[in-house]
């Protein structure tokens, strides 16, 4: 009876062995990409310093030098984690741009960086935070040039139609999305009113800035200059 306890127990034990085993085995890009899912975590809810090797590493339940092996060290996986969100932002902002008419565009680019919000939170989180380490792709205010001048293109051809400057779309292409960046900074955290309410909000402020615009903006206040 002792003998068949005993035999079981080692069956037993070298069966969970195995299962481990079974459970811990990826490719490489598997274990690359399940890396990235838990640093970006990590990133999101303790910040760059915050986060350590050691942690990402017993995370993905490996070792420290298969993190250094994938990525370098911290560094170049929180570099890759930037680089994917920023990618990902863009292409939902400048794929949202498709109607012609500019205030269903105006709808599109904040859906588009709501639903990015809404769908990435920890990704948003990441890219709104100053990064420490300097990035090749650039940063979070970069990334908002880069948006604005997909919508420079389109102010520019309205400014034209309607008679105003079109050299002046930059400034207002800035301005707009400026202004949808950092309602969406804030809406980050609280969540109301619900998205849509929030989009037509911002539009509307938006649209009728823009359709009540003045060809020669005046100040009225005492400064002129």
């Amino acid at each position: 009876m002792i003998d068949a306890v005993a035999t079981d127990s080692s069956s037993t034990s070298s069966n969970d062995k195995q299962r481990r085993t079974r459970r811990t085995r990826m490719t490489g890009a598997e274990r690359r990409q399940q890396l990235l899912e838990i640093g970006r975590t990590l990133f999101a809810a303790k910040g760059f310093e915050g986060t350590s090797v050691e942690e990402i590493a017993a995370k993905a339940g490996v070792s420290k030098p298969v993190v250094y092996e994938h990525f370098g060290g911290k560094e170049g996986l929180y570099a890759v984690v930037v680089d994917r969100e920023m990618r990902r932002l863009l292409d939902m902002v400048t794929g949202s741009l498709t109607a012609g008419h500019p205030r269903e565009l105006c709808e599109q680019a904040a859906f588009a960086l709501l639903d990015y919000i809404e769908e990435y939170t920890d990704g948003f989180r990441i890219l709104v935070r100053d990064s420490p380490i300097p990035q090749s792709t650039g940063s979070f205010a970069s990334l908002i040039s880069d948006i604005a001048t997909q919508v420079e293109d389109i102010l520019g051809r309205e400014f034209k139609s309607r008679g105003f400057d079109p050299k002046l779309a930059p400034l207002y292409a800035q301005a707009l999305v400026g202004m949808v960046a950092l309602t969406g900074q804030w809406w980050l955290d609280v969540r109301r009113p619900k998205k849509a309410e929030v989009a037509a909000h911002l539009v509307n402020l938006a649209w009728h800035g823009l359709d009540g615009l003045e060809q020669k903006p005046r100040l009225i206040g005492h400064r002129k200059a």
